[in-house]
């Protein structure tokens, strides 16, 4: 009775919370839109505010909430099970594949020496067997919170890093099943070896029929679903249920059932739409709400008041601290990794958030784990997951300069061995009158600068009947659209072969015109984000940015590109990807008699020998770059990244950005990268260059090549 008298006293309390609905929902978005944007100005994860506002708002605080509510507990439920789903979703299978020998030997290191650390802490607590081996694997697994700072210094492909990367699916699903046969453990009494084996053996015919069936029957769908996103989410949430309830058939935890789910449609989604809009709609709103349901069940008089409490948080955080330094060193001496690799692998192994935190509610709710365990790891959650991405931005900085000109010169070999291509094509999608003139300009001018020719297109929508009066309709449209548009290109002095193009969907469409035609570039507008459907699954553009063969020129331009005389080029982080905009911009100024500059924004805090360093090694990388004319070079020491560049803009006609995709660490809220920011605020000429996704594009004056992406 307990529960109810907690949820009736808290209606008394406040009645507005216990009559209307609405109200503490209200307050849970506000918090989630608040709370996490508050914390990382403090340089501290969003999450952590979460688990501290929960903090404040229930019994331990402000006593507004409580986890007993039905609306908190089915929110936070849905939440738990999506951040698993999100842990599976996020891994890299395919890089798996080739780098399995060190991820499996980092992997052993990071998952044995935790666990046998956790399992001797529990065993001096006093703690059972059961309750310790559960605690050795939460000490086990980790979560890569700092994978955006890695990726922002393009040290993601150095050996050591990948392994520790890779390593994250063999501690997350070794995490899980120990979960699993622990709970079955703590439910039949007494556990021997044939309760083992079989438990086992139905794990292991669970994950089989997930993995495959759910990958086959995904490939099948979206193969026949086509452009339609909406019908993809919602298989994607389907598979999520069917594994949930295969998992309760045979009486595992539903969490392994989420994990799985979320590895079988990992390929299937890829890196598109879909997985976008997948973890964004668990990203705002569910797995927050899981968060702060955590910070609501710490009873923070209790914490305080037990000493064993306090001392076994202590402990529990060195021991998790001590035995993954020991598993990243056994690591380095095996493979041979030097110190910084080897220091780097430590502190991105650190975090214990997405599959620790989840694990250990579960344990915490099915008593096998006590209160003082559950502070313990919410304790070691909060310090890890600041200490570790802190550690690492200090650490893998020093991994960067090799990787990137190593980068540099491979892509430059590549280009001096790959054969020239034959023509090179732009493909320029028609479909608003009023850009299309400063489109075919922009498009005119590359064009004319490599020697190459353009492709006017337009997309005529239709239904499955090739005589409806609709389809006729389009079809003139489009034609004077064509015919308009190739008389600007020849009065450019370029030319153009149009091209009117029937398919079902405007974004594949273009990709697959892009690709018929071997284009080398697409050039499109900037769309508009209208509309419920645009706003969650994406407009044309987005589409497209993800799908394209080739690289994508998204432009927004406010004037003539021809009046453009300054062209700036922010690079956010020295990576060979952001790269790819400096060459791009380079061949438009060559075309325009432009100037280049290449601005990069470093903390504000950074000494004056190191904004030196960084000049000198940008100037480095530039000037591998093999351009006719080398870039201007700025170096601004600002807090706030997008505020520097927008401040800077004012001086220049355009500004081009790259289009990243970023990968948000599981559980983690969904942070819009930097050059989205500056997309909505500059009112100078923007231009978005997205890079195909498995490919890395080289653009000079001269030709556009593809390489393989060595980065």
């Amino acid at each position: 009775m307990e529960p109810v008298s907690q949820v009736l006293a808290l209606e008394l309390n406040y009645p507005v919370l216990g009559q209307e609905p609405v109200v503490p929902f209200a307050i849970l978005l506000l918090v989630i839109l608040v709370v996490p944007i508050l914390f990382e100005r403090l340089r501290l994860p969003g999450i952590v505010g979460l688990v501290f506002a929960g903090l404040v708002l229930g019994p331990s605080g402000w006593n507004l909430f409580n986890a007993k509510l039905p609306m908190i507990n089915l929110l936070s439920n849905i939440g738990l099970i999506y951040l698993m789903f999100v842990v599976g979703l996020e891994q890299e299978l395919g890089h798996l594949r080739k780098n399995i020998q060190r991820s499996l030997g980092f992997a052993s290191f990071t998952f044995f020496v935790p666990c046998v650390t956790g399992i001797l802490l529990g065993r001096i607590f006093g703690f059972g067997w059961n309750t310790s081996i559960f605690i050795g694997s939460l000490f086990a697994s980790y979560t890569l919170l700092a994978y955006p700072i890695i990726s922002s210094l393009g040290v993601v492909k150095n050996p050591a890093v990948s392994a520790t990367i890779d390593a994250t699916i063999f501690t997350d699903i070794s995490t899980l099943v120990v979960l699993a046969v622990c709970l079955v453990s703590l439910q039949t009494g007494v556990f021997n070896l044939p309760n083992l084996l079989t438990l086992l053996g139905h794990i292991i015919i669970y994950s089989v029929i997930i993995l495959v069936g759910f990958d086959w029957a995904g490939q099948e769908f979206f193969r026949r679903s086509g452009d339609d996103e909406g019908k993809k989410f919602l298989f994607v949430l389907l598979a999520v249920f069917v594994a949930l309830l295969g998992a309760e058939f045979i009486d595992i935890e539903k969490i392994l059932g989420a994990f799985l789910a979320g590895l079988a449609v990992n390929e299937v989604v890829d890196e598109g739409p879909t997985k976008d809009k997948v973890v964004f709609a668990g990203s705002v709103l569910f797995i927050p709400i899981f968060f702060i349901n955590i910070g609501l069940l710490i009873d923070l008089s209790a914490w305080l008041r037990s000493i064993t409490t306090l001392k076994l948080m202590v402990l529990v955080v060195v021991g998790v601290i001590v035995s993954k330094f020991i598993a990243a060193l056994l690591a380095k001496l095996f493979y041979r990794y030097n110190w910084q690799e080897m220091l780097t692998m430590w502190t991105l192994s650190m975090p214990q958030l997405g599959t620790t935190l989840a694990a250990t509610l579960v344990g915490y709710r099915a008593e096998l784990i006590s209160t003082e365990v559950f502070h313990s790891v919410v304790g070691l959650m909060l310090i890890t997951s600041t200490l570790g991405p802190l550690l690492t931005s200090r650490l893998a900085v020093s991994l960067t300069p090799t990787a990137i000109l190593e980068t540099v010169q491979s892509n430059l070999i590549a280009q001096k061995t790959e054969e020239k291509q034959s023509s090179f094509t732009i493909v320029v999608p028609i479909y608003n009158p009023h850009t299309q003139q400063h489109l075919i300009e922009m498009a005119a001018l590359l064009a004319r600068q490599a020697k190459g020719k353009i492709i006017p297109l337009n997309i005529a929508t239709t239904t499955a009947h090739m005589d409806a009066p609709q389809l006729e309709a389009s079809l003139q449209r489009s034609e004077r659209l064509l015919a308009k548009a190739t008389v600007q290109s020849r009065n450019l002095g370029v030319e153009a072969e149009p091209l009117l193009r029937i398919d079902d969907a405007f974004a594949l469409g273009i990709s697959r015109a892009a690709r018929e035609q071997k284009a080398n570039l697409i050039v499109m507008g900037w769309g508009k984000r209208t509309g419920l459907r645009a706003r969650l699954f994406g407009n044309v553009v987005d589409s497209v940015l993800w799908s394209a063969h080739c690289p994508v020129v998204v432009t927004r331009l406010v004037e003539s590109p021809h009046k453009i005389q300054r062209i700036l080029v922010p690079l956010e982080n020295l990576t060979s990807p952001t790269l790819q905009p400096v060459q791009f911009a380079q061949m438009l100024a060559e075309s325009n008699q432009a100037q280049v500059t290449v601005l990069n924004v470093c903390d504000r805090h950074t000494s004056s020998s190191k904004i030196d360093s960084k000049r000198s090694q940008l100037a480095a990388l530039v000037s591998n770059l093999a351009l006719q004319n080398s870039p201007e070079v700025q170096i601004i020491a600002h807090e706030n990244v997008a505020q520097a560049i927008l401040q800077a803009a004012r001086l220049y006609d355009l500004v081009v950005l790259p289009f990243i995709r970023n990968r948000n660490s599981p559980g983690s809220l969904a942070i819009s990268d930097v050059s989205t920011q500056l997309a909505r605020q500059l009112t100078c000429s923007v231009v978005m260059l997205g890079e195909p996704q498995r490919t890395q594009i080289s653009i000079n004056s001269k030709k556009v090549i593809n390489t393989k992406s060595v980065v």
